[in-house]
This record gives structure tokens, C-alpha cells and sequence, in this order.
């Protein structure tokens, strides 16, 4: 089982429609009935459809085809029965249901791509949820996978312990640190353009709606996408919390990877960025043999002044 949070039209538009008609779905691609079109693997979808998308579409980049490409392969293929959705209402709150049926297309409507849902008895108060869930539920995007949330999830439906309690890692050093860290995504995300790289750089948005935070891709999440301001360089942002290990750059260099065989434009470069609190010998031999990813610290302070 999975848990997805899923827009219903931008600003949430269409959820009370969606609520009443017991469905979820998209309007990506409306023309077009996508039965029997989704594949196993969604690159293979995403190959087929973005150029149709670009073409429908005139003027969109190859990461806005991608982003709702892969939303619909998503909808049609990546959730199964019995996968649970969290579907934001525009006031606070989230409907909570149960995918039941398979892919349908019902042409001249609002959502024409659509899933049957059985929506459950209660909705989810945003307020009530812990910050690292609220984060996920907020990302941009239409579609997101939560999974990593499901005691969370399954605490709000079957009402077995308080959602607002969680454990704490007990490998951690220094607790009020690790309370600072919790939101350190948040406010690098909100103070971006105060930063050294927001002058530069821009976390990318489709249609003024912020997107490049955990912006997916096929080898997980990736922290923040960002583009240059005269949109010739994507940058890749990987944050870690702490001390930073070698095997990071491995792992940035996959998203760069991804980043720049599926969405960069002919003549866009991709960058990559690692934030970390401290650095080692281990990972400045790693960097010393690359000449497109940077390191850059950050420093945690709480201080106060009578």
C-alpha cells in the first residue's frame, strides 16, 4: 500500500466536485483517452507523451511536460487499488480516500484522466499534522508520493495514537541542533533569494507555483531543482542535516543524471550543490575530481538577547 497527496485542479479547484463524484483526476493532456497507454516503466510513458505534451502545449519546457507526464503515468499506472490518497480541499483540510477502480477517461470534463475513490468519513486538519508531514502534504506539484509518512497517515484514520507525537532518533547528538535542523529545507526554500545562491539561481516554479522542492525523479526525490536566471543552467541541491559523508556525491551525481538526460533543453548544463554543516578529507577527495558540484556549509544559531 501507498500514500499519494494529489492536487484536484490547481488551487484545489475541482475537490469538492471530485469529493461528490467519488473520483480523483487530472487534466493533463484533456484530448487525449490514455486507456491501455501506460506501460510498466514511466520514463517509457514520459518518452512517448512529452514531446505530444510540448506540442499541445507550445512554450513548455521539457521539465513542465515531464512533471505532468509523469503525474499522469502516476494516476493511471504508479497507484493501485487499495492505495490511499490525501486530496486537499482549498480550506485547511484534506480528504482522505481509497483508490477502488481502474483508469477511466471521460472526455469534456473537468478531470477527464480519473481513478474511482472511496472517500473515507473524516478529513485530515492540516494544522494538526507534525511539520515533516505538512512539508510533504505542501510540496509542489500535483501529485506526490508520502509513503514515508504512513504511521502518521494511519494514526489520523484509525485514531490509534496522537499524530502530533514522534519519536526522536536516539543516534542524535545534539537534540536542540536536530530541532533547529527539522526545518532547515523550509527556510532555506522561504529565504532563497537571501541567500548566495538566490542570486543566481531561482527554485523552479511552473505557472508561479513553486515545484523544484522534492522535485521527483527516478531515483527519489530530489531536495530542490533550481534554474538560472537566464534559464542556461538547472542546479541540483542535495541538503544534509549534519556532518556530510562521502557517498553523497554519488548520489547527487544520479539526480544530476537524471536531470540532465530527461529535462535539460539543448545547451543547458546541469550544476550540483551539497549543503551540509561540516565537510571531511573524504568528501573534499571526492569533490577535488569534479568540476560541476560545490559544497557549501551551513551554520545552526539560536541565541537570545534582553
Amino acid at each position: 500500500m501507498k500514500y499519494f497527496r494529489l492536487m484536484l485542479g490547481s488551487k484545489s479547484k475541482f475537490a469538492e466536485e471530485s469529493y461528490n463524484g467519488n473520483f480523483v483526476g487530472m487534466d493533463f493532456l484533456p484530448e487525449i483517452d490514455l486507456t491501455g497507454q501506460f506501460p510498466e516503466n514511466w520514463r517509457d510513458f514520459n518518452k512517448k507523451h512529452i514531446p505530444v505534451y510540448m506540442e499541445m502545449r507550445e512554450g513548455k519546457s521539457k521539465i513542465v511536460a515531464g512533471l505532468a507526464c509523469g503525474a499522469l503515468w502516476t494516476l493511471g499506472k504508479g497507484m493501485n487499488e487499495g492505495d490511499i490518497v490525501l486530496c486537499p480541499n482549498g480550506e485547511g483540510s484534506y480528504y482522505v480516500g481509497e483508490i477502488i477502480g481502474e483508469y477511466s477517461y471521460h472526455k469534456d470534463t473537468n478531470l477527464p484522466h480519473r481513478r474511482d475513490v472511496k472517500w473515507y468519513s473524516l478529513m485530515i486538519e492540516r494544522s494538526l499534522m507534525t511539520d515533516a508531514l505538512k512539508n510533504s502534504t505542501g510540496s509542489g506539484g500535483t501529485i506526490s508520493d508520502i509513503s514515508k509518512h504512513e504511521a502518521e497517515i494511519k494514526n489520523f484514520i484509525y485514531g490509534k495514537t496522537n499524530p502530533g507525537i514522534v519519536s526522536v532518533d536516539e543516534t542524535i547528538e545534539d537534540p536542540i541542533v536536530f530541532a533547529l535542523e527539522k526545518h532547515l529545507e523550509e527556510f532555506l526554500v522561504q529565504n532563497w533569494k537571501k541567500t548566495e545562491l538566490g542570486k543566481k539561481y531561482k527554485i523552479f516554479e511552473v505557472d508561479g507555483e513553486l515545484v523544484g522542492q522534492q522535485f521527483p525523479s527516478d531515483t527519489g526525490p530530489i531536495d530542490i531543482l533550481a534554474i538560472s536566471k537566464d534559464k542556461q543552467e538547472l542546479l541540483v541541491v542535495e541538503l544534509k542535516k549534519g556532518r556530510v559523508s562521502d557517498n553523497v556525491v554519488g548520489q547527487i551525481q544520479r539526480y544530476m543524471g537524471y536531470v540532465k538526460e530527461e529535462l535539460a533543453e539543448n545547451g543547458q548544463t546541469v550544476k550540483g550543490v551539497i549543503i551540509g554543516l561540516d565537510d571531511d578529507l573524504r568528501i573534499k577527495r571526492a569533490l577535488s575530481v569534479t568540476n560541476n558540484i560545490e559544497f557549501y556549509k551551513y551554520k545552526v544559531n539560536f541565541t537570545l538577547y534582553k
